[in-house]
């Protein structure tokens, strides 16, 4: 079982796939739900402790924009822990968007940087290349698996 980052990291559809593959994904939504439901944070709704603010400083210079920083501190730690990645190109907003075009850039070129194993796939506009989609997407986990064993 490999950990595989998933773009757009909110991606519930990218979420699924991996995990029905058998890896586990690593995105937006597992990390604020752990943060949601920490009871040691009293400051909902922002659900952050004094420390996010810190950790999003590892990712992204003081001068950038503060929301930035607070999503990288969320993102950049999966991004570490991945030891592949899927990337959604061309998806729709209500696809998985995170807000911010400075992270989302950020995100890719963090990914990239890392030199792991990366499938990038357009997002399908209908049936076919959505079976098309769902294939190569269980081929390159698949894939994983096999360089895993040899």
């Amino acid at each position: 079982m490999k950990k595989i980052f998933i773009y757009p990291p909110n991606s519930l559809i990218l979420t699924d796939l991996v995990e029905r593959f058998g890896h586990k994904p690593l995105n937006l939504n597992i990390v604020m739900g752990k943060l949601v439901r920490n009871p040691e944070i009293d400051s909902p709704p922002m659900n952050i402790t004094d420390e996010e603010p810190k950790k999003g400083l590892k990712y992204a210079a003081v001068e950038v924009p503060s929301g930035v920083r607070g999503r990288m501190a969320l993102i950049g730690p999966l991004i570490e822990e991945a030891e592949a990645a899927i990337i959604m190109e061309d998806a729709p907003i209500a696809f998985g968007c995170i807000g911010c075009q400075r992270t989302n850039e950020l995100t890719l070129y963090l990914v990239r940087r890392k030199n792991i194993p990366i499938l990038r796939v357009k997002y399908p506009t209908n049936e076919e290349e959505a079976e098309i989609l769902v294939n190569k997407i269980a081929n390159f986990l698949k894939s994983l698996e096999e360089n895993q064993e040899n």
